[in-house]
């Protein structure tokens, strides 16, 4: 969240950037209530001191007066309890509407919704030219015998799926593929827990119950699936102070990936692209402030070169205010060259990359202490995509496929799968 003194010294630029990210709120609500939880404050630190001079006041008394110093006393007490209701009341209304405040945008982000996404580069690896009608990756993961959407949907339901043969060794290859590359980085590996209480998704953003949220919740619990590793790795220091000498803190998190995607349907939400369970290796960083912007470029060329080492063709993103998630100061999207998606191929996102900047530290309380001394600071926090296999499966199965239908391995990930090429079985 918002520092709540930011926000009020700051109403009109944050009013324009809500605007700007297409949320509506009564920001003016927000000034209301604090002006009101003030005044109330104020109200119950005049009745605290009155009723401490009667408490005070009443063993010293004289017989005839403490009767009514005492009737006071407990009028007081009424008093005080009516404004700490009134103020717990009026407090909770207030940080409702903070917490529902997005972060600030960079001022170089594109301003409108995703129309407005800007290109900034491609990748190293060209567009690829087939003298042949390239197939979807569903119609080569049938013919292959890789992916079983129908078994999926039979035994889970729309939207799961069966990894079969040398899928599995694709999959299993990206996952070492990307945590070896990420140890190399400097990374500390983590596997995470797949479930996350839900105070810990509310700190990260996400919203674990309600129309809108995209997260399968627990019944009878305070615990949801976790929708990426982002919740999890945000959580490991959530309510602690760090020494600054320790930062910049690298987590590389492996973990199973639950999303409901209610609603996403259609021809390019096909096969493995929008599914509701996936594996994915994750990128978190904590950081001081003056680092963060640095590190989310980082964390950007990091992600190019697992893609370029892939040999997948891709376009990078500079991702509309619109289009932002609550947290994200700033955001970057790779998207790769998927040709057998739409009609002659098309870009479809793989990985992404958010500066959080000190909006999710705020809410999971997680400070550092400044080297030279003074009070703890909210650190930076900051996200980014290593591999999504089944999106990474995707552009791998529709940019080395063969006019003979097979599919060649790209070169990194032979060692791990242990062939040149995916053949049909026999």
């Amino acid at each position: 969240m918002l520092d709540r003194r930011f926000v009020l010294d700051n109403l009109e630029a944050v009013r324009k950037n809500c605007d700007n990210r297409g949320i509506s709120l009564d920001l003016d609500r927000f000034v209301a209530l604090e002006e009101e939880r003030r005044s109330l404050q104020q109200k119950l630190d005049e009745l605290n001191r009155a009723a401490n001079e009667i408490a005070k006041s009443i063993p010293k008394a004289s017989a005839e007066e403490k009767p009514a110093l005492i009737e006071q006393g407990k009028q007081l007490r009424a008093e005080r309890a009516q404004a700490e209701e009134a103020l717990q009341k009026t407090a909770g209304e207030a940080d409702a509407l903070l917490w529902s405040i997005p972060n600030m945008s960079h001022p170089e982000s594109p301003i409108g919704g995703e129309d407005a996404n800007l290109e900034i580069g491609r990748g190293a690896t060209p567009l690829p030219h087939f003298n042949f009608k390239p197939k979807d990756h569903v119609e080569l993961g049938e013919a292959l015998d890789l992916i079983d959407l129908e078994a999926g949907s039979k035994v889970s339901g729309h939207g799961f799926y069966f990894l079969k043969n040398d899928a599995v060794l694709l999959d299993l290859a990206l996952q070492s593929f990307a945590l070896h590359f990420l140890a190399k980085e400097g990374f500390q590996l983590v596997s995470t827990p797949d479930m996350a209480r839900n105070e810990i998704l509310q700190g990260t953003g996400f919203v674990p119950r309600g129309p809108e949220t995209q997260i399968y919740s627990i019944a009878d619990s305070d615990l949801s699936l976790i929708a990426t590793a982002e919740i999890t790795l945000a959580g490991m220091l959530s309510g602690e102070i760090l020494e600054e000498s320790a930062l910049p803190i690298l987590l590389c998190g492996l973990s199973h990936c639950f999303r409901t995607e209610a609603g996403a349907h259609g021809r390019a939400s096909r096969g493995l692209y929008r599914v509701h369970q996936f594996t994915k290796v994750e990128m978190f960083a904590f950081t001081t402030p003056d680092a963060s912007e640095a590190m989310h470029q980082r964390l950007k060329g990091i992600e190019c070169s697992l893609f370029d080492a892939l040999g997948i063709p891709y376009r990078i993103l500079d991702i509309a205010t619109g289009d932002l998630g609550a947290p994200a100061y700033r955001k970057y999207d790779l998207e790769a060259w998927m040709p057998g998606r739409g009609d002659g191929g098309e870009f479809g996102e793989v990985t992404s990359t958010s500066n959080c900047t000190d909006y999710q530290a705020r809410r999971l309380n997680i400070r550092y202490r400044p080297e030279g001394g003074g009070r703890p600071i909210h650190l930076h926090m900051l996200n980014g995509t290593a591999v999504a296999t089944s999106r990474a499966l995707i552009a791998i199965l529709e940019n080395y496929q063969q006019p003979d239908g097979t599919v060649l391995v790209p070169e990194v990930l032979r060692p791990y799968v242990g062939k040149e090429r995916i053949t049909p079985r026999t």
